[in-house]
């Protein structure tokens, strides 16, 4: 019997039965972009995968807040996730919320962007266009110095996650721009 691979309808059918908020189906829509966009660069052939975990890395956000990275077995291992589905999402809270370090690259990326993509969509309400399509890593990195601007923002996970993949955080904000930049009219960005 083949192993189970979830596709894109299925995870999207299930991220709206956990998640009704809009802001949080934007973020998970920016996730599978940005996570699909660094398959890219990594492994091609895994593009379909790493989106879906971005897709719902935050399916137990919104039902159980306080239990967040930590229902995601319980949702998702009924379905028949495999494992390495289970163990990416969990993996995004590493040191906040848990203690499941990113091993795999996918991992690394998971919990990296998932910080920055927000830094990224705060950066952009702020400017006169409201687009991302013209949003320069400059602008990012500008705001990333102000401490108080988007102080929810954790940069130590990015700087860290930076690190992990061994990637200059100018490049991994630029590739995150560009990831977002793909559904900017689907998270209200264009």
């Amino acid at each position: 019997m083949a192993a189970f691979i979830p596709d894109r309808d299925f995870a999207f059918t299930l991220l709206k039965k956990y998640t009704k908020n809009e802001s949080l189906i934007r973020h998970a829509l920016a996730m599978e972009a940005v996570m699909s966009y660094f398959a890219g660069l990594y492994c091609k052939n895994e593009a379909d995968k790493w989106a879906v975990v971005g897709l719902l890395h935050d399916i137990d956000y919104e039902k159980y807040p306080e239990k967040h990275c930590q229902m995601v077995r319980e949702i998702l291992s009924p379905h028949g996730f495999p494992e390495e589905y289970l163990r990416a999402i969990e993996s995004h809270g590493y040191k906040i919320l848990n203690d499941v370090k990113p091993l795999e690259t996918m991992e690394k990326v998971l919990y990296t962007t998932d910080e920055l993509t927000g830094l990224i969509a705060a950066t952009v309400l702020l400017r006169p266009s409201k687009s991302i399509m013209d949003l320069k890593v400059s602008s990012v990195k500008k705001k990333w110095k102000q401490k108080s601007f988007a102080s929810g923002v954790n940069r130590e996970v990015i700087e860290e996650g930076a690190k992990m993949l061994d990637m200059d955080l100018d490049i991994l904000i630029g590739h995150t721009i560009k990831g977002m930049q793909s559904v900017a009219e689907e998270i209200g960005l264009k």
